[in-house]
């Protein structure tokens, strides 16, 4: 079942909601429609691939250890390994043709970042409070940006929802699992630990795979909102700091709009693009573990907590606040380094304009916006 949702779920950890749902809710009746709504909620108030979460405690709830074991693997390889296999290509393909596909991902990017925006602003901020909170959390992250901004940013949407979105309803519980509270603290703690001391490890070994472990974990532990809030953070960590190019950036980026799954394993591409040579693999494997570990690690952490939050209605009105920074954080993201690197003239605009009419107005996959926009960019280059 998450093997081949891992290979035909496409669209985003939105549109992975769906696709779960209805295989798990209304095809396999694993769950009812309020346990997967309080699996949801849990999901969406934790940093990480909220998708990827949510598939491996549904995986843990119906077949314990082995089976979130599973709904993980499943649901998250085909698209890792994939990508995975771009990196090593990409390099090896040179000439014009190979520069307008890479410039076609970049404005798949484009049209596939504004969809979201949009879609995440609809359902996130509905009413003037939360709209209010995007468009503050906006203007920091366009004025400061940065990665540490990015989370003071989260922080005060935080605070902003308990003090403006009191009025909401409580969280919905999730189904019982099979998680101690022993195994949930000790959960807890290694998330943590890992959060504090990588950085100090990286920081004695820069540029080596221990600190590039560091960077990966820290994205995993602090983004909310899934794979495409993470770009600005990653970006931020990569690009400035000499472990590839931007335009190599939002190449992976792009292609891996293409890929079922989840955003998240952009890391088996970024991992094996900075690698030195015959160490892809490695490399790769390890910016994909580090990537989803701290998820992992808060999930099963946030299992026990849940019951408790739940009985707060502070705990949902910072949850809608966080939300609606979150669509702040994206949006700024939207303009750069999406639209700055990707877009130098009006056939931009239009190739990426009409991906995003394709996505939003006809519901065309994103696996069918991938081959417009690079067979434009190609055509295009052609003609010139």
């Amino acid at each position: 079942m998450a093997l081949g949702l891992g290979l035909t779920s496409f669209g985003g950890p939105i549109a992975h909601l769906g696709y779960f749902e209805r295989a798990y809710v209304r095809e396999q009746r694993w769950l009812s429609a309020e346990e997967f709504a309080g699996l949801v909620a849990l999901c969406q108030m934790l940093p990480g691939p909220a998708s990827s979460q949510l598939g491996l405690l549904i995986g843990l709830s119906r077949a314990g250890w082995l089976g979130a074991l599973a709904a993980w693997g499943g649901f998250t390889l085909p698209s890792a390994l994939v990508l995975f296999a771009f990196a090593l290509l990409a390099p090896r393909m040179q000439g014009p043709a190979l520069t307008a596909v890479l410039h076609g991902l970049q404005l798949t990017a484009v049209a596939v970042v504004a969809q979201a925006v949009w879609s995440m602003a609809r359902n996130l901020c509905p009413d003037r409070r939360r709209a209010g909170l995007a468009l503050a959390a906006a203007c920091l992250m366009l004025v400061a940006g940065g990665a540490g901004v990015q989370i003071l940013t989260l922080a005060i949407g935080a605070l902003g929802g308990l003090l403006l979105c009191r009025h909401l309803p409580g969280l919905p519980a999730p189904p019982a699992m099979p998680v101690t509270s022993r195994a949930g603290g000790s959960a807890l703690f290694a998330f943590v630990a890992l959060l504090v001391l990588l950085p100090v490890a990286a920081r004695m070994a820069p540029h080596s795979l221990v600190a590039l472990a560091s960077i990966f974990y820290r994205a995993g532990a602090l983004v909310f909102g899934g794979g495409h809030v993470v770009l600005p953070l990653l970006r931020d960590a990569l690009v400035p700091h000499g472990w590839l190019s931007d335009s190599a950036f939002l190449a992976g980026y792009g292609a891996t709009q293409a890929m079922p799954g989840p955003l998240f394993t952009v890391s088996a591409y970024l991992g094996a693009a900075v690698a030195p040579l015959g160490s892809a693999a490695l490399w790769s494997a390890v910016s994909v573990m580090f990537m989803f570990l701290p998820g992992v690690l808060v999930a099963l952490a946030g299992v026990k907590l849940w019951t408790w939050l739940a009985r707060h209605p502070a705990a949902g009105a910072g949850l809608a606040g966080v939300n609606a920074a979150v669509v702040g954080v994206l949006g700024a993201a939207l303009y750069d380094p999406v639209w700055t690197s990707a877009v130098a003239g009006g056939r931009d605009v239009a190739i990426a304009a009409t991906g995003l009419l394709l996505l939003e107005r006809w519901r065309f996959p994103p696996l069918a916006i991938v081959g417009f926009c690079v067979f434009s960019s190609v055509v295009f280059a052609l003609v010139r």
